[in-house]
Order: structure tokens, then sequence, then C-alpha cells
């Protein structure tokens, strides 16, 4: 990390005027402001993202050591081990350089954008001011190719986080990084500490792009050019129990004149994951930036005791963990600790987060991140001693043994959420198929002018009903929930299909805040609504 001086660019600020007579979110702005969005309706009733409750919220976190950091938003090459990408990402690594801070501090961090189009930052999981919460045309404008912006916020929580774009699928080309943040009071004891970030990938391979896949994929069952039998992807045509039979993880062929392959993914079934798995055939998984054919290696003695912090930073992959002969002790999720308990190995959707214990024992390990129901995996090896290591098709017992979900944690006392009745019950209906691709919350696609409301000092449930036969992982910016009977405290959760969840928050943090799931290729399609603090 290194302080930074700029010239030639300055903070987007969003515009005085937002607060008048409820006009338009983002004022005019100038060359150097960041962006050039027009204005979008903002409704009088409700906290403007830089109004006076935000800057009070803030106040109230104080204000700790800064520090500083500078990245830059970039296209560059990437080796995946063996396989070298055009692709975009932060400096010239992945995933980007991590980012390491103290709860209490004050992070400065500008973003430079070299890319060609625009670009944001949205900090996954804190709780931080909200207009530098990174969503453009809600809470700040779109970063211009060729200008920067200064993101500085108190950060008061500490636990696994990450960042990424909240701009179209950006997210699912190279552009995230860990945000770790450190607690000065850790009450656990280990000696290494490893972050691992998952992924699936596949920008810049066979001219593929996540726009190309996005493109894809909106054209739905009906845009395909040849005859599928009738066969419903997601309304109940196919098979989602369990196994896909012959159709298992087949890559359906589009338009021979593209110029990329097609990468839309059918019959992938997991039955964890209630169904269908996911929309989209990856050519690779990755570890650490890192292909199994050529994995990242931990180091470690025998005995030493290792906390590894998980992030799925997939665009559309839940991922099961487990680390060869070896069990894992979750002590953490989302950020939040949880009573301890001990798995052979976890489930993560994207966006989630875990953080495990483990005691290394003598010898070479597969660290195994199976692609749930689409049967690849990603890999990385822990070593303490000699041996040969196990090569790109390890698949661990401990796959197949005890898995923890989330359902089956129990938040730390110190964290867990008083007992108190919802003043306010937000009922959202997961809508949308794979046939028609028309994800959306109760029917509705996303629209920036429309608002869910709540108010300050409410505590809200936000009742999740899946209508869909696919799994979605839904993610409230801005806030944690908790799930149900002093459930582990969260900002992702998976929710099944058919199935309905019920999680709440306390609305203690004003704002406009994104709600979605984070699925990149179902949001951008419409699944993403706001939550908006009535004034």
């Amino acid at each position: 990390m290194r302080t930074h001086n700029r010239t030639h660019t300055r903070r987007a600020v969003l515009g005085a005027g937002l607060a008048a007579a409820g006009g338009g979110l983002l004022a005019a702005c100038s060359d150097g402001a960041g962006g050039s969005a027009s204005p979008s309706a903002e409704p009088a009733a409700f906290v403007a993202p830089d109004g006076a409750e935000v800057a009070a919220a803030e106040a109230k976190r104080g204000s700790g050591p800064v520090r500083s950091v500078r990245l830059t938003a970039t296209r560059t090459q990437l080796d995946l081990g063996g396989r070298t990408v055009d692709t975009w990402a932060y400096g010239d690594r992945l995933p980007g350089e991590e980012v390491r801070v103290t709860a209490g501090d004050t992070l400065a961090l500008t973003l430079a954008n070299h890319l060609p189009e625009p670009t944001s930052m949205h900090w996954h999981g804190l709780a931080l001011r909200n207009d530098m919460d990174g969503v453009p045309g809600v809470t700040q404008r779109p970063v211009r190719a060729g200008v920067s912006f200064d993101y500085r916020f108190a950060v008061t929580h500490p636990g696994t986080y990450w960042f990424h774009p909240h701009s179209g699928v950006q997210q699912d080309r190279g552009l995230y990084a860990p945000l770790i943040v450190e607690d000065p009071k850790e009450p656990l004891q280990y000696d290494k500490e490893w972050v691992v970030v998952l992924d699936d990938w596949v920008d810049g391979v066979d001219g593929s792009t996540p726009d190309a896949v996005l493109a894809e994929l909106s054209k739905g069952m009906g845009g395909m050019d040849h005859d599928m039998g009738g066969m419903d992807h997601s309304a109940g045509g196919m098979n989602h129990g369990g196994g896909g039979g012959g159709m298992h993880h087949m890559s359906m062929t589009a338009a021979r004149a593209e110029k990329s392959p097609s990468r839309m993914l059918m019959g992938a079934t997991s039955p964890l994951l209630g169904g269908d798995a996911g929309d989209v055939a990856y050519p690779y998984y990755l570890v650490n930036g890192r292909a199994a054919a050529d994995p990242e290696t931990f180091a470690a003695k025998p005995g030493d005791r290792i906390r590894i912090r998980f992030v799925n930073a997939g665009g559309d992959t839940a991922f099961r963990v487990a680390l060869g002969d070896h069990k894992m002790t979750v002590t953490h999720t989302d950020g939040f600790p949880v009573e301890h308990a001990e798995t052979d190995a976890l489930l993560l959707g994207m966006g989630e987060r875990y953080d495990v214990l483990v005691e290394a024992k003598d010898g070479v390990f597969p660290l195994t991140a199976l692609a749930e129901g689409k049967k690849e995996a990603a890999l990385a090896l822990l070593r303490t001693g000699g041996g040969s290591a196990p090569g790109a098709s390890a698949r661990p017992r401990e796959l197949d043994g005890k898995l923890l979900t989330a359902d089956r944690l129990k938040a730390d006392k110190a964290v867990r959420l008083p007992d108190r009745s919802p003043d306010r019950t937000v009922t959202l209906r997961l809508t949308g198929s794979m046939a028609k691709y028309d994800w959306a919350i109760n029917g509705e696609k996303y629209a920036p002018s429309r608002r869910l409301p709540v108010a300050a000092g409410e505590r809200v449930r936000l009742s999740f009903v899946n209508a869909t036969t696919m799994w979605h992982p839904m993610h409230l910016h801005g806030h944690t929930f908790g799930l149900a009977g002093g459930g582990a405290r969260k900002d992702t959760a998976i929710v099944l299909p058919g199935k309905r969840l019920d999680v709440d928050f306390d609305a203690d943090n004003p704002g406009l805040w994104m709600l979605h799931c984070h699925n990149v290729y179902h949001s951008e399609s419409g699944m993403m609504t706001l939550l908006g603090y009535r004034k």
C-alpha cells in the first residue's frame, strides 16, 4: 500500500442538488467528476446517498488511521497456469492485490480506470457509508474511462470481504480482490493464514467474453438455433432432481457463425442446490488465479494451525471445498463469527465467504474446490513434507463427507441478533426462467427508480420466496442479516428453488441499498432491486 497524489482528476462528488425537492440523484458533472450519467429520479421521500443522515451515520463510526491504496483497472494479459488470456484486472495480477486494514481504520482507495468503458467498485459485505457503496446510477456516477475516483470510508467490522465492480458483467473478468479487515483483539490463535479466492473463468478463452456469454444466455432457450425437442431447461421439462443422464454437462452449440464457442450449459444438476446447478460452461476453474493443471502451493510445517479465508468470486458457480485428509473447523461466515463447527466440506455460493481452521498433517494434500454440479474442479496444494503432489483430477473423499451449509451454523453470541419481532416484512418473490432468461424480483426487472421502503430503527424481515427452478445467492448491500433461530450473520445467502428463506436485519445504515442475486448473469438480466430508507 502506498500514498498517492493526483493531478488530473478529483473525487466524483454527488451534487448538492440531489437533496433539494427530491431532485436528480446525480447532479450534472464536470469532466473531472468521474462520470457523465444523466440524472435519475430520486423520490423526495427517500434518504439520498450523500444526505445528512448518511453523513451522521458515518460520523458515529469514527475516524481512525488512514490506509491509502491506489489500484488501476486495466486491460492486461494473465497467465492462468498454462493458458494466457487477454482480460481486465486490477494491475497485472489475479486476484488483484489484497487490501488489508484493521477495524477502526479509514480506507482511502483511489481507483484509476484505464479500461475502455466506465467501471465502479463495490465493497462486498461492508456496512459502509452509502455514497461509497459503488453502484453506478444509484450511489455514484460511473467512473469513466481515463478518470479516477476516491473511495474513502470508515471500516468498522473485522472479517473476510472482497471488492469488485458493480458495472455490467465486469466482475466475471479479472476485476476482483480480497479485502481483509483484521481484528485488533483477534481471539483466534493460528500460525499461518491463507486467503483462497475461488473463481470460474471464461474471459479471453477462444474469443469468449462475459458480455458475449450474457448475450447468448439472454436469448434463452428460444434463441437456440437447433431443435431441443421441446425441453425446457428451467420450467420442469428436464429432470433436475439428480443425475442428468446423457444431458449432464452438455454445452449447447449455438450458431456456428459466432466468433466464440457457445458457453450455455445444459443438464448440470446438484441435489445439494435443489436441481439446476448453473447456466455457464466455464473452461477453467481457479484458486487464486491458477488452473488445476498448475496449482498454487501453500507451504507449512506439520502441526501448524492454519486459518483459511475462502472467498467465492465466481459468476455462476457454487463450490464444494475440502482439504484432503483434514477436518476443517468453521469459525466465521461472511465476516461474522459463528459457534465453531467441524466439517469435512463446505458449500460456497457466489459472494459467500467462510473462515476455517485446520491443523496441518505431514505430507502433500489437495485443496479441492469442486464446481458443484459441473464436475470440474479448482485445485491448490498444501505441502508440509515430501512426496508426490496429487494431480489435477484429485477428488479427496472429504468432498463426499460431512458438509456444512449456512443454515446449520449458529451465530456467536457476541454478534447474534437480539430477539425482536419484525416491524416490517418485505416479500421478495424470485421469478424467471432459463427458457426466457427473464430473471426478476416480484415479476419486475430492475429499475433504479423503484424502491422498497424501510425506516431507520426498524427490524426488517426479508422473505425470499424462490418461485423459480434454480438456486439464487441473494446479497444485501450495506447490512448483514441473521438467519432464523439465532443463525449465522450473513450478507449473502442461498435460496433454493421452490423454497422460502426468511432473514432479519436492523435498519441502521441509511441510504439506497442494492438487493440482488449474486449470479452476475441473473442480476444483470433483472434480478435486482433497491431498499430505500424513508426520510
